[in-house]
């Protein structure tokens, strides 16, 4: 088994309908709570119409002004609602202050388009390349050539300049992720040079059984990508560990794994979609099941992925435990300048 040298979490960032401000700032506390135990790196979804971060970025500008080491990442942000000149700007923003720790990934999905189409996009939306052109063209926009002729200058006040995207980030190039659950999406992301995000849902192609489908795509991903390029694997996984719960709160721990086991049984639509089984248990048992986990032994970053339903006392109870308890089991070892 491959030692875990990477650990992180994403967590949706929750909150009330009537104190959107108590669950953002709960999740700022989270991102700090995991710098100091150690975490390499804090995710955070970006999701719409509902109580969660419906902007990665603005969060993750929050979020740098807090923590100093951790990377910042996002998991995803679905393309086809940005524009890709204007999101590169938000990025290089957030990367700057971030002093380099962004970490951006992206997905095709449009979740909800039947109501958000048309107010996102002017015109016939439905024709436009939403996909992967649409990440294609965010990261050339990234790459920040000068825009127009090379005698092209704009003039602001005490500045004649050459126009390109400001400010300048070139380090994010380097640090683009894709969420990829199908073996297409995967090979776009190998040969375009991202990273890969894998977690606990991917695309039943010639088979049931969800190990064997997600290593396929890491295996297809890594055959793909170009030459010098090393392309990280951040596979993911929904850990809830009992030991530091007390026994009101492993009982409603077990209801939410109980609540969602049917779903691992069998491919789901008609997509064939597969889900991981939620790893619920003692540190010792979801030790012995991830060292089981072929898959997780096929890479070296781990990323916990925070229930939606859980509250800020959960999460750092489950955060600490599996930094104490488990994560120490796969090779890991917490990031030598904290506490």
């Amino acid at each position: 088994m491959t030692a875990i040298r990477s650990l992180s979490f994403l967590t949706p960032g929750n909150y009330p309908d009537d104190d959107p401000y108590a669950g953002l700032e709960a999740t700022l506390r989270l991102f700090e709570f995991g710098e100091r135990e150690g975490f390499d790196g804090g995710w955070i979804r970006q999701r719409h119409l509902e109580h969660g971060v419906s902007s990665a970025a603005v969060f993750l500008a929050a979020a740098s002004q807090r923590t100093t080491r951790i990377e910042l990442g996002t998991a995803v942000i679905p393309i086809g609602y940005e524009n890709p000149f204007r999101l590169a700007e938000d990025l290089t923003t957030v990367d700057v202050l971030a002093r380099g720790r962004l970490q951006p990934g992206f997905s095709t999905g449009m979740p909800h388009a039947d109501l958000l189409g048309d107010l996102v996009h002017d015109g016939d939306w439905r024709s436009y390349d939403l996909s992967y052109g649409r990440i294609g063209r965010l990261i050339d926009n990234l790459r920040g050539d000068h825009l127009g002729g090379p005698d092209t200058v704009i003039h602001s006040p005490g500045n004649v300049q050459r126009p390109r995207l400001q400010p300048r980030s070139p380090g994010l190039l380097d640090r683009i992720w894709y969420g990829g659950g199908s073996l297409r999406s995967v090979r776009w992301a190998a040969e375009h040079g991202l990273n890969l995000l894998t977690g606990n849902i991917v695309q039943g192609e010639g088979g049931d059984d969800f190990v064997t489908a997600q290593l396929a795509l890491i295996a297809e991903y890594r055959r793909l990508l170009p030459p010098g390029r090393p392309g990280r694997v951040a596979l993911g996984r929904v850990v809830v560990p009992l030991d530091g719960a007390d026994a009101a709160t492993r009982e409603r721990y077990r209801r939410y794994a109980a609540s969602r086991h049917e779903r691992t049984l069998k491919p789901q639509g008609e997509r064939r979609i597969l889900f991981a089984p939620d790893l619920v248990g003692t540190a010792e048992e979801i030790v012995e099941r991830l060292r089981a986990d072929r898959a997780v032994a096929a890479v070296s970053e781990l990323r916990l992925e925070l229930p939606y339903e859980f509250d800020e006392r959960d999460y750092a109870q489950i955060l600490r435990d599996v930094r104490t308890l488990i994560a120490p089991e796969l090779g890991w070892r917490p990031a030598e300048d904290v506490r």
